[in-house]
């Protein structure tokens, strides 16, 4: 097996922490943007998309700050991804900090994909 390619992304994104933290921590938030559909159970939640259903363990979360996840199917110990947030000291910009991994032949769509994710997520914040 193949270890995965880590990647990130940086994204501003108008709006406060405490907003884009309940975009990306619950699963009424993450359906409005991340999935057609987001349930969870504890810890697990499952992503659901028109043809496809992935699961995923919650691995950490601090309040307005980041969530991290792993991919129940992904059998590799190091992968996950996670989205954090980071407000610029100078500027006092929000970002949204997206790490991720992807086989290396994948990275560039992988990037892509959450690209049009955010794309979406900006449109619903405004």
């Amino acid at each position: 097996m193949t270890s995965k390619a880590k990647f990130q992304l940086e994204f501003v994104v108008k709006a406060s922490p405490a907003l884009l933290y309940s975009y990306i921590s619950t699963p009424s938030g993450l359906e409005q943007w991340f999935a057609d559909n987001v349930k969870s159970r504890g810890e697990e939640f499952t992503f659901i998309w028109e043809n496809a259903e992935e699961e995923a363990k919650l691995l950490a979360k601090k309040t307005n700050q980041s969530v991290k996840f792993k991919w129940n199917e992904d059998d590799e110990e190091d992968t996950y991804f996670e989205m954090r947030l980071q407000i610029d000291d100078l500027t006092q910009d929000l970002a949204l900090i997206i790490t991720d991994f992807a086989d290396e032949d994948e990275v560039e769509e992988a990037k892509l994909l959450w690209e049009a994710q955010l794309t979406k997520l900006h449109s619903i914040i405004g």
